[in-house]
């Protein structure tokens, strides 16, 4: 698999990401295991988690496969600070203290002294924008993240918070945004890629398949075993099975047919070859379902192809 440059920094990644948002609770260990083994096989690196995904499930169980599935100097490990569910509901924090406790109890999970990129998980009114972005400077200063990103920030928090890291000496550049994208939202395309463009940050699109619509599984109904049937993913994927979206859908699956391709390849060579993105974030429940990603590797959408889904999915 390709290795692209994460932004105007030296750290290089797959153009695919491995996303473990599921790991722990609907993905057990042996799918992830075999996950990670294809992902890796196929020339895969980067592997994106968070603190929040499963109140810390999803990185206990990439711990207990770092050094037995795969080594640690073989994968680029990403994290994220700031969300938690831990009460029962989603709880945002992004205070210099709670960033930095998060982290710490993110490396006891993962099994490791560091990861090489960290990235706060949310926006917050709560706290200043340069305390939180102080805590990736300690991060970094004490060897317990090699890089630093941001994530789910708006265009002018983007451009805010990249320019307080360039414009004040002996802080951290930002590596990366990661933000939603694919070809059923493009909101971004409008401030966040153009800021992220200006200022060297590469961006991990999450979401890429359109909260799995874009495969095309829900033309004809929710599957009871996709996460569209789960009570905690059902609101998140009906948000795109509206007139727009299968409007969308219909238009990659007539683009599949005549590439014969699937309509999951076509969704994600599309994102993969936006201007500014480094990898998109891909998050499987099984095994099988990653193996369609993990094939795209030599395939390169028609421009006329490019042109006609840019029309029929713009904002």
């Amino acid at each position: 698999m390709q290795q692209r440059s994460l932004g105007a920094t030296g750290l290089k990644v797959s153009r695919l990401g491995l996303g473990t948002m599921t790991w722990g609770r609907d993905t057990d260990q042996h799918e992830a295991r075999d996950q990670l083994i294809a992902f890796a096989e196929a020339g895969g690196t980067l592997v994106d988690t968070a603190a929040g995904y499963g109140d810390g499930a999803s990185e206990e169980l990439i711990g207990t496969l770092i050094g037995d599935v795969v080594g640690r100097d073989d994968i680029v490990l990403a994290t994220k600070a700031g969300i938690s569910r831990r009460s029962g509901e989603r709880v945002t924090n992004t205070s210099r203290g709670h960033l930095l406790t998060t982290l710490d109890a993110s490396l006891a999970r993962l099994g490791v002294d560091h990861v090489d990129l960290w990235q706060v998980h949310v926006w917050t009114d709560e706290a200043p924008v340069e305390e939180t972005l102080s805590a990736l400077d300690l991060a970094v200063s004490s060897g317990r993240a090699s890089y630093v990103g941001i994530s789910n920030y708006t265009g002018w928090q983007t451009a805010q918070a990249a320019t307080w890291q360039r414009a004040v000496p002996g802080r951290t550049p930002l590596a990366s945004t990661q933000v939603e994208y694919s070809l059923l939202n493009r909101q971004v395309e409008h401030e966040v890629v153009p800021a992220a463009g200006a200022l060297g940050l590469g961006i991990l699109p999450w979401s890429p398949l359109g909260r799995g619509v874009l495969t095309g599984k829900y033309r004809t109904g929710t599957p009871s075993d996709s996460r569209g049937a789960t009570e905690h993913f059902a609101r998140f994927v009906g948000a795109y099975l509206d007139e727009r979206g299968r409007g969308i859908v219909e238009a990659v699956a007539r683009a599949a047919d005549g590439l014969g391709w699937s309509p999951l390849e076509v969704s994600l060579v599309w994102v993969r070859d936006r201007p500014g993105v480094t990898a998109p974030i891909v998050g499987a429940r099984t095994a099988a379902q990653l193996d369609g990603a993990l094939g795209i590797e030599d395939m390169t959408l028609p421009s006329e192809i490019v042109d006609a889904l840019d029309d029929v999915s713009a904002d």
